[in-house]
């Protein structure tokens, strides 16, 4: 009879465990609507076929491909990104186990001995010890929860750095091939203005010119020979850039295309303003974080709330083998009186979850702004740069018949002087400005997201 109501109480007291486990605290996390437009402003594309290709291939430089690829794999901040995602999923792994019983062991041994009773007491024995903490108020399926959407948010921080990465390794390669393209620039005019500079010594020394004449052409030297030196004090310094993008120490980066033989891309695909929510992983990873909080606060409600421990004691004694024990116990605690800490944590976790609420909200009007940035430079740069190529070939014929003016006795040195100068800084203009385009190309990519590839062999796969 014993017996039955001690199973009965089994049953009940199960039972009872199985209705308030399905009890719960704290709200699921939702998403909130942003306030969208339509479209955006400048007049591209939709489509979002871009967020997944490897964009940087489409220049079709096999040296840039091969920077990106080595700096993909050897970058310390991608290898520490790597390994804050394998840190996650061993979070992950913690937290799943409080879903499972504790169990533990023990071993003692004792030996007595008092002046009544002759010889000695020894005792000699083992157990183990099972505990299980019933999950009342979801709190450990939330805890698990949390550790889930941390990871996803380590996986998207992953993400959005390979998209920095990518394209600060492209827009420092293509800043090497504009600093070479000057430089080339620089040297061939440091070359034409000696040509110059011997005309016209030897005039001075036939005494057709002046003094005055002789230093300007001096001058005009020593300018394009200065601009040498910066030139190749950038292109050094850049390529100290790229080296340390690609994880070793500073080396001369090898070139492959020249600045103008890098080809034009097609019309990019920029898709909606909404598709941002999906396709950045910087918005992403912000959102994962929003929900991790936002369940936290759950977390923090069911501290309030009674806690039941399960128990399981057994053991048995190595001398006297017919002695076994077993206890079984439960535990229940719950707060009484703390001042209000519990509720005011509770208050702390809402205030958190505020604040990463608003730092989504940022980060996506952050992206919208650096998308329409974008599309900006990438139309305004693309007309600059035919407006500068334009303006250079002027100069360069302007600059050639002024030679022959000077040459035939019409015109003064200093219209030469002018007009070569301007050759020079046309030349320079329009070199920079296409490599603004390229660039602000690159820029526009990054902004939208895409292009981001994972290696599969540093992906840290969720089981």
């Amino acid at each position: 009879m014993k017996v039955r109501i001690f199973i009965g109480s089994l049953v009940l007291t199960f039972a009872f465990l199985m209705s308030i486990q399905s009890c719960k605290v704290g709200e699921d996390y939702e998403r909130k609507q942003m306030p969208t437009p339509e479209s955006f402003t400048q007049d591209f594309p939709k489509d979002s076929a871009i967020s997944n290709i490897p964009w940087w291939e489409l220049f079709q430089d096999s040296i840039l491909v091969d920077l990106i690829d080595s700096a993909l794999t050897n970058n310390q901040d991608i290898q520490i990104a790597i390994s804050r995602m394998q840190e996650a999923v061993l979070q992950i792994d913690v937290a799943r186990a409080d879903y499972y019983p504790l169990i533990g062991y023990n071993a003692y041994g004792s030996s007595l001995v008092n002046s009544e009773v002759s010889g000695s007491n020894n005792q000699v024995g083992a157990g183990l010890n099972v505990s299980y903490t019933v999950d009342l108020w979801q709190r450990i399926k939330t805890q698990n929860k949390i550790a889930l959407q941390n990871y996803l948010a380590s996986e998207e921080a992953f993400k959005s750095l390979n998209i920095v990465i990518v394209s600060a390794v492209a827009d420092a390669y293509v800043a090497l091939r504009d600093a070479d393209n000057r430089r080339i620039i620089a040297e061939k005019t440091a070359e034409n203005f000696q040509d110059n500079l011997e005309v016209m010594q030897a005039r001075y020394n036939a005494g057709f010119i002046s003094e005055v004449d002789l230093s300007q052409a001096k001058i005009q030297v020593s300018q394009a020979k200065t601009a040498i030196e910066t030139f190749d004090r950038a292109r050094r310094q850049i390529e100290n850039a790229i080296s340390i993008l690609t994880g070793t120490p500073p080396r001369p980066i090898p070139r492959g295309l020249a600045l103008y033989d890098q080809i034009s891309l097609p019309e990019i695909p920029v898709g909606l303003p909404s598709e941002l929510l999906d396709r950045r992983p910087d918005i992403l990873q912000a959102e994962r974080n929003l929900h991790a909080q936002t369940l936290r606060i759950g977390v923090a409600e069911a501290l309030k709330y009674p806690s039941l421990t399960l128990s399981l004691d057994m053991g048995a004694q190595f001398i006297d083998p017919s002695f076994l024990f077993a206890d079984l116990g439960a535990q229940l605690l719950g707060p009484l009186f703390n001042a209000g800490k519990l509720q005011r944590n509770v208050e702390i976790e809402e205030q958190r979850t505020q604040q990463l609420l608003l730092n989504y909200e940022a980060a996506y009007l952050n992206a919208l702004q650096e998308v329409e940035d974008a599309m900006i430079a990438v139309e305004t740069y693309k007309n600059e740069y035919e407006l500068r190529n334009e303006q250079m070939e002027l100069a360069i014929k302007a600059s050639q018949l002024a030679w022959v003016r000077y040459d035939g006795g019409l015109t003064s040195y200093l219209e030469v002087l002018n007009l070569q100068n301007s050759q020079f800084t046309s030349e320079l203009n329009a070199s920079e400005a296409f490599k603004n385009q390229v660039s602000s190309i690159i820029a526009l990519y990054q902004a939208l997201g895409g292009g981001w590839v994972v290696d599969p062999e540093n992906e840290t796969e969720l089981n």
